[in-house]
This record gives structure tokens, sequence and C-alpha cells, in this order.
């Protein structure tokens, strides 16, 4: 049994179709198919029930998949760990970061990476939504967020601070607010959504419903409508720290609340093996988040 006609079984039945497993692969569909075929034929099982549009396991095959995916992950581990350290990560990896995020601070360090790992090859997918990690082939997602999904894996690698914002023309015709009841006066930016805004005050946690006239699919659409005056915005310190320093936008304090604790988060598929390309990845993104706190101006 051949573990690379395994890896074509274990990919497909991931993916959905054949087609897509030998994309994800780098081979052609006409050669996906001979490997499931030389695969099933080693069993002398048939694996997968094929038609026009999809691929489902048999019976057959949801009893091999777990023991599929240990020897394909046990191969991985084992080249993992043969593997001289000097030579870096490889092949295809695959990351899902947010948008703004992505532009500015993972696109710019990744030339780096590359030159330090010449086997590496990295596929960025800039999206502000979690994609479905397994059924996309996606490796690895860095998301901004308070997670609470358990079944996936889950590695803080920051803190994240955030504050309220509003452009200075904004505020001079609807007033600053003070406390987070003002708030249902003001017009805010939510991304689309969202109807609450979370805040501590002290041990407590309150949400607050938004007034709101306008959402956005991202959180970019919320940081530009809130330059243009379009209401107050709840953004990464990191994303506005640019618009602050130059006036552009003004940080808001409420008495005695705080926007709630969120972090910079690395996601991946349930798995005991975490490979060293994705390891090579969040050591390199946690190294280049070290001194971003130091960066960010004081907000008072």
């Amino acid at each position: 049994m051949n573990t690379d006609d395994v890896l074509v079984f274990t990919t497909a039945v991931n993916a959905g179709s054949l087609a897509e497993a030998g994309r994800r692969l780098g081979i052609g569909p006409m050669a996906a198919s001979r490997r499931l075929a030389a695969l099933e034929e080693a069993l002398g099982v048939r694996l997968l029930h094929r038609t026009t549009r999809s691929i489902s396991p048999t019976p057959e095959g949801e009893t091999f998949l777990p023991f599929a995916l240990a020897l394909v992950e046990n191969e991985a581990e084992a080249k993992a760990r043969l593997r001289s350290s000097e030579r870096g990560a490889a092949g295809l990896l695959r990351v899902s970061v947010p948008v703004s995020f992505g532009l500015k601070f993972v696109a710019p360090f990744i030339p780096d990476l590359l030159k330090e790992n010449p086997e590496l090859r990295i596929s960025l997918d800039l999206t502000d939504s979690l994609p479905d990690l397994i059924a996309t082939g996606t490796d690895l997602a860095i998301r901004i967020a308070r997670l609470r999904d358990s079944s996936l894996i889950a590695r803080k690698i920051a803190d994240n601070p955030r504050v309220l914002v509003a452009s200075p023309d904004y505020l001079a015709q609807r007033g600053t607010p003070t406390s987070i009841d003002d708030l249902t006066a003001h017009d805010c930016l939510p991304l689309r959504g969202a109807t609450h805004w979370t805040f501590r005050e002290g041990e407590a946690e309150r949400h607050i419903r938004l007034n709101f006239r306008f959402t956005s699919s991202s959180i970019e659409g919320c940081h530009a409508a809130s330059i243009a005056g379009g209401g107050i915005a709840l953004l990464s310190l990191w994303n506005v720290s640019d618009d602050i320093r130059e006036g552009r936008l003004v940080p808001l304090r409420l008495q005695g609340a705080e926007p709630e604790a969120i972090g910079i988060w690395a996601v991946y598929p349930t798995t005991r093996l975490v490979l060293p390309k994705v390891r090579t990845f969040i050591s390199a993104l946690r190294l280049r988040l070290e001194n971003v706190t130091d960066l960010l101006p004081e907000v008072e």
C-alpha cells in the first residue's frame, strides 16, 4: 500500500472531490483517480462513492479513514523528525488571515520567511471570516477574536488591545461620549451581524446594544467609514495607531469601562501533529508581533 495513494484518499474526503484533491496535491485529476484506484485495488474494497458532482466514503471507506489519516500523519511526522533543521520548513502552507491584519503584518514578512525556507510555499487567504479549515484544506488561520469553538486547537500569540475611535468632525457635530450609555445616542459602525459591543466594568461584563445605520463585512469598511465621519468604531489599536497620531481619528475613553479583551490566535484543525511549516509560520509571526505593543500610542 502506497502512502501517496492513501494521501489522495484522505485529501479527497476532506476536499469533497478528486479534482480538488488533485489541485491540493499538485497532480492532475486523472493521476488522482489512478492513485485512488490503485489503493482500492490494493485493499480489495471500494472506498468512495463517486458521482459527477461529488464523492462520499463507502462504509469500508468510513472504516479505513481514521487508519488512513494516522498513516499519513505518522509519515509526515517521521519525515519532519528526520529532516535536517538547516533545511527549514517545506511544502505548501495554506494560511487564512483577516484582511487588514494580513496586509499590515503578515504579507510583509512572508518574503523573508520564504528566503529562510527555500522549500516552503505559502498560499495566503485574506478574509475576515473563519473558513472551514478541514473542508478548505487550510493548515492555519490567524484570527483576532474571543474564541469559543472547542472543536479547534488555538494558541494565543499576542494580546490585541482595542479602542473606540471617531473623527474630529463627527465629534464636533455629535459630541463626545463619556460613558457606555452615551453610545446609544451615537451612530456606531459595527461589523455585519453584530448588534452589541461588550465592555468590562470592573469585574462585570456589559453588552451595549448599538444604534447604527451602517455595517460592513470587513473591519476595513468600519475603519474607512469612521475616518470619513460616519460614526464611532471599535478597532484594534494597531489598525488605527497612525490615524490617531496624525489626527484623523480621536480615541475615546468611557468612564470606568474598557472594551472586551480579545487576542490574536493561531487556529488549526484538531490533530495531534502540528507540522514544522505551521510551527515555523507561528514563530515568525510571534516574533513580528513581539514589539507591537511598544510601538502603539498611549490612549488617554
